[in-house]
């Protein structure tokens, strides 16, 4: 019946055109499948691609946080052993962080790695360095941030 309705010149063209295709697909090993990405596939890997992304970015935020308060701590730490060092050799307390520098305790102020500045936040108090004498002077610095450690939960200015 089908036979009759094309006709057979009609059904041999038909046969040799998918054989030509079968012939094409067996020779490049590419199916009518295989050729390209649905749009749906590309939109689900883009998707997954975002998704690392966002989470490799907050990662990356975390780590230089992180990398900035071991920065303060260690210039809090030398900033102190240079006011211990100053004081000791001098018999004086230091009046102010550029002079620890001017003696030559600190080659540099140091930046205050979060409020990106040259802004320590000093504590002067009296120095007693024997019974008979004592100054007024730096004691101890701080920083100037208000921020608060997201790790440990403590401001910076209390370091």
């Amino acid at each position: 019946m089908l036979l009759a309705l094309l006709g057979s010149e009609n059904l041999d063209v038909m046969m040799d055109e998918r054989k030509k295709q079968a012939l094409v697909e067996r020779r490049s090993g590419m199916s009518r499948w295989t050729r390209g990405f649905t749009l749906i596939e590309l939109m689900i890997v883009i998707t997954i691609i975002f998704i690392l992304l966002g989470l490799a970015a907050g990662r990356y935020d975390r780590s230089v946080l992180r990398a900035r308060e071991a920065t303060l701590r260690q210039d809090l730490q030398v900033m102190r052993q240079a006011i211990d060092n100053y004081t000791l050799d001098k018999q004086a307390a230091p009046q102010s962080i550029e002079s620890l520098q001017e003696a030559g305790y600190l080659r540099i102020v140091p930046v205050d790695p979060m409020t990106q500045a040259k802004d320590w936040q000093p504590q002067f108090d009296e120095v007693v360095l024997s019974p008979d004498q004592s100054g007024t002077g730096m004691v101890d610095v701080h920083s100037n941030s208000d921020k608060v450690s997201p790790f440990d939960g403590t401001p910076y200015k209390d370091w």
